[in-house]
């Protein structure tokens, strides 16, 4: 069984992973987005990304999708049948995500 050292060296790995294939500033956005809220649905993200990309309901919800499955930073929460899923970023990685996303 892998530490918690470990596991959030992986998640570290993956994330700078990730972060390389960012050609238009896009998912560094996404990130300090939630670095700031914490907790958004994929309707909330995609507003706050409007203001300053292009971007599309399912583009938005693609990247959230794959930083919750495969980087595995996020909690989905779902309250209710109908209701829209939360993302909310896991407290032990937001200071990992913060410092590679935000400028010191």
């Amino acid at each position: 069984m892998r530490s918690a050292a470990d596991l959030k060296r992986e998640i570290e790995m993956r994330l700078r992973n990730y972060l390389s294939r960012d050609k238009n500033g896009i998912r560094r956005e996404l990130l300090k987005i939630f670095v700031r809220a914490k907790s958004l649905t994929v309707a909330e993200t995609h507003k706050k990304l409007k203001e300053k990309f292009s971007v599309t309901v399912q583009s938005v919800a693609s990247m959230v999708g794959t930083i919750a499955s495969r980087i595995g930073i996020f909690h989905i929460i779902k309250e209710k049948d109908n209701d829209q899923t939360r993302y909310e970023l896991k407290e032990q990685y937001a200071d990992l995500v913060a410092r590679l996303v935000v400028p010191a």
